[in-house]
């Protein structure tokens, strides 16, 4: 396991594995194998950001009552140390919790709305099917990534595959999985790239119905 003195208190470094950004806490698995340890918010050195799976971070690691391991005095990878502001000085206004998107919904309307243009024949089945069929694809992709996040061994699912599965018409899948399972909602980077799918996907699918292309597409396929 990786481990350095700092003032004579031992400290690993370790990536954090699982991350509820709601209630402020989440595990951090080291380097090189080992014991993962219970990490909360409050943890954490001050800093200008607030944590997310994946993040590279320094801790010391202490057993609770129970034997379990917690992460204190914790800093992000080459965050220096800092000394604690006086506490006249400290911003203790409470932080104000990220807004929800209701994921589930939207995408669940999304796919009935869908699913009853294509029964009345007002949307080829083409556009209907595939992005039921996507939507399943990427549903799966994102819950088997969230399965194995806190596994180091295990290969996880490229972000860059979870956008094309998404941008092919599996976003709604992809939308209702990060609620459910709770995946890569916290990465900012990540929703960016997300959102983006779902617009180059809607203008595309937009124009393919607009110009009959996905009608022509329907009677090649389905006869």
């Amino acid at each position: 396991m990786n481990a350095a003195t700092d003032g004579g208190a031992m400290r690993y470094a370790g990536r954090i594995s699982q991350w509820n950004d709601e209630k402020g806490f989440g595990f951090v698995t080291p380097h090189d194998g080992g014991t993962r340890a219970f990490v909360h918010i409050k943890a954490f050195q001050v800093s200008g950001r607030r944590p997310a799976e994946g993040d590279l971070i320094s801790y010391a690691a202490v057993p609770d009552a129970r034997g379990r391991l917690n992460a204190t005095e914790v800093r992000f990878a080459g965050q220096r140390i800092l000394t604690p502001a006086p506490a006249p000085e400290r911003d203790m206004r409470p932080r104000r919790p990220p807004r929800r998107i209701p994921r589930v919904a939207i995408g669940t309307l999304f796919l009935a709305a869908v699913v009853g243009l294509m029964v009345v024949g007002t949307l080829p089945a083409v556009i209907g099917l595939g992005y039921l069929l996507l939507s399943a694809a990427s549903y799966l992709a994102y819950s088997i990534d969230k399965e194995v996040a806190g596994r180091p061994r295990w290969r996880r699912t490229p972000e860059s595959t979870l956008h094309t599965l998404d941008l092919l018409g599996g976003w709604p899948g992809g939308l209702i999985a990060q609620q459910v399972v709770k995946h890569k909602t916290s990465k900012q980077s990540f929703q960016q790239a997300f959102w983006l799918t779902v617009v180059l996907n809607l203008v595309a699918v937009a124009i393919l119905w607009r110009a009959g292309i996905a009608a022509t597409w329907t009677r090649w396929l389905l006869g």
